[in-house]
């Protein structure tokens, strides 16, 4: 009985040194992603008051606009792929104390950034009609379809102008964070969401004197709250440059030399593919969850309004990865970097089964916030049950793929995230969808869960080390 105890507080004491910090290492942490979190919280919480005031006023209204943000949100995760590449190498060029070399990243970043804004703001004027009718089934009322899609259209043609802040504010926020300077980027996007907040009441229900807007009230706040939000960074960036030594002569010219541009064009295209395929995949299973009717439609945008405020804390945990384990590579302290890359793993897991059990009890309570139907409250109830008990194992996979990116890893991270979306869940989501005539409710389980094959491939990708690399080294 004395050999079993000792060898139980061995392996104990072995898995609390792997998997558990000091109190230094948990206050270093929260010290950085706080901010980050704190920011993301917000903006999304004024996403869901937004997305409440639509909902209040009707269902045709709030599915128009939500459809609509399903191309939004395409746009916001391609910017965030083209700064990825970019912020592998800024991440380990701070870490080395090059700020010539994530000056350069900077520039790329910012170029890109503005190309995909174009590119996006084209095809939402030209196609607006079609991108809205791919998420309109031809089993709902004629009228029903008709007002979705002239409120979409209505909505689409404003918020096409928030598109170029955004990207503004997506290429200097990625630096500035991995600067450690996460309380910026957390300042601008609370300024974004006061002003956002005050004219979404003011001109969707015509408050203060102003003309009842509704959809497009709500779209004309978000494109004036995105200006605010860039330039409140951009200001701040460029009257510290003590702290910001990347802007120094960031404008002088526009010239990345070659080798340094390759090498993000290498590591970085597949992390912009990946993260554009992967959200366009994700609007392709909404699209596939939307056959199954509107009240489907505006029950999983109920949903996933709560889920994102929610999910808010291991997004951000998995971010923190990526900027604090590649820093750690980037001074060549590669068993360090495993060492705390094991520990963050752990702590983003054990805190999203915290935010999963609190989400669990506002499920019945949240969707009667909005003027829908009982079958649509009853569908989006069972949704943000589901998505609430997978969080851990999506926890772990975003902190997977965070760890290979912080390596420079990104083919492999390309397959990682873009290979299952594309290769295992959609094709799962199509069946069901298509050639099956089962429910949303075990459909929606199934596709959900379908994470844990993901998370038996992270894991022994993660436990490999094959990105643990050092890739600024001069040598």
């Amino acid at each position: 009985m004395r050999c079993i105890d000792i060898e139980n507080t061995s392996i104990l004491s072995r898995f609390r040194s792997k998997y558990i910090g000091d109190r230094h290492f948990y206050k270093s942490v929260l010290t950085m992603v706080v901010p980050m979190i704190l920011q993301m919280l917000v903006t999304n919480f004024v996403s869901m008051l937004d997305n409440i005031m639509l909902g209040r006023v009707g269902t045709e209204q709030m599915s128009g606009a939500s459809i609509v943000n399903q191309y939004v949100f395409i746009f916001i995760i391609s910017t965030f792929g083209a700064v990825s590449g970019p912020s592998v190498f800024g991440a380990q060029f701070f870490g080395k104390g090059d700020y010539r070399g994530q000056m350069y990243t900077f520039r790329f970043r910012l170029f890109s950034c503005l190309i995909i804004a174009v590119i996006a703001a084209l095809l939402f004027e030209f196609f607006d009609d079609g991108l809205i009718s791919l998420f309109l089934s031809k089993d709902d009322p004629p009228e029903i379809r008709a007002a979705t899609l002239g409120y979409g259209k209505a909505y689409m043609s404003v918020i096409i102008l928030s598109l170029v802040p955004n990207a503004v504010r997506q290429a200097y926020a990625s630096i500035v964070s991995e600067c450690g300077e996460t309380r910026i980027p957390m300042a601008a996007s609370m300024t974004a969401v006061a002003v956002n907040l005050v004219l979404d009441y003011v001109l969707i229900f015509g408050k203060l004197g102003m003309p009842v807007l509704g959809v497009k009230g709500a779209a004309i706040a978000t494109v004036i709250a995105k200006v605010v939000e860039a330039a409140v960074i951009v200001v701040w960036v460029h009257t510290h440059t003590a702290r910001c030594r990347f802007i120094i002569g960031a404008f002088s010219g526009f010239g990345i030399p070659l080798a340094l541009a390759l090498n993000i064009t290498k590591k970085g295209v597949p992390l912009l593919f990946n993260e554009f395929l992967w959200a366009a995949g994700m609007s392709v299973i909404a699209q596939c969850y939307s056959v199954r009717g509107l009240d489907v439609v505006a029950a999983r945008n109920i949903a996933t309004t709560i889920s994102n405020l929610f999910s808010t804390f291991y997004v951000q945990l998995g971010v923190c990865v990526s900027i604090i384990v590649g820093a750690k590579l980037g001074a060549n302290k590669l068993r360090d970097a495993r060492d705390t890359d094991n520990k963050l793993l752990f702590f983003s897991v054990i805190a999203s089964v915290c935010v999963g059990v609190c989400l669990l009890p506002i499920a019945k309570f949240f969707p009667m916030l909005y003027k829908t139907s009982g079958d649509v409250r009853s569908i989006a109830a069972y949704m943000i049950v589901i998505t609430a008990l997978s969080f851990p194992l999506i926890s772990y996979t975003n902190a997977c793929y965070f760890t290979l990116r912080s390596g420079g890893k990104t083919g492999i991270t390309f397959l990682f995230d873009f290979g299952f979306t594309w290769l295992i869940v959609i094709p799962i989501a199509f069946v069901l969808a298509y050639l099956t005539n089962l429910p949303i409710r075990p459909m929606f389980a199934i596709i959900t869960f379908a994470e844990v094959i993901k998370v038996g491939i992270g894991y022994f990708m993660v436990r490999s080390d094959v990105w643990v690399n050092n890739i600024v080294d001069d040598k």
